[in-house]
């Protein structure tokens, strides 16, 4: 049995890390409404990934990453927002970091794979005391919490890419030498 001094840690853990990776989100999501391009740039980038339609998937992108942001943030509906993180790395390290080895400054999966792991982490550890879903007593942490997480991202994001994922191919040389 926990003690109280080992719950005040694991609450204070998961206020850490849902004030790190919900803001996080939230920027990603804002950034592609906002930032430099806006929806017309994330909608040309998300065309040459080959994400199709292009337009819904900008903006499905930066509206799921705004609303895990802000619900991660908050503490509210363990574990799914932590599943909604793990989609979209699992999408974007399949789409743009694929063959890109591991590291991120050479345009590796490092990032979304932390960022996927580190939201796993966080549904297995639950929101914690100062969130939302403790207030309204509705908490969900432990192995059930982060298998659920994992496999609904992971899950959602495959059918995703095996019903929109449409990249460019190079033609195939056809010439004898």
């Amino acid at each position: 049995m926990p003690t109280s001094e080992h719950r005040a840690e694991r609450d204070t853990a998961a206020l850490l890390l849902r004030a790190t990776l919900g803001p996080m989100l939230f920027a990603h999501g804002w950034n592609k409404v906002r930032g430099p391009g806006g929806l017309e740039g994330t909608t040309g980038w998300f065309e040459a990934l080959g994400l199709r339609p292009a337009a819904l998937h900008a903006r499905l992108a930066a509206g799921t990453e705004m609303a895990a942001g802000v619900t991660m943030t908050l503490g509210v509906a363990g574990p799914l927002p932590a599943a909604a993180a793990v989609g979209l790395m699992t999408t974007a390290a399949r789409t743009d970091h694929r063959g890109k080895g591991f590291f991120v400054f050479k345009g590796g999966w490092e990032y979304a794979g932390v960022v996927g792991g580190a939201a796993v982490a966080l549904a297995a550890l639950g929101n914690g005391k100062y969130s939302v879903d403790a207030l309204v007593r509705r908490q969900r942490s432990g192995t059930g919490a982060a298998m659920l997480a994992g496999g609904l991202g992971v899950g959602s994001a495959l059918a995703l890419l095996r019903a929109c994922y449409r990249p460019h191919r190079e033609p195939e040389d056809t010439t004898e030498a």
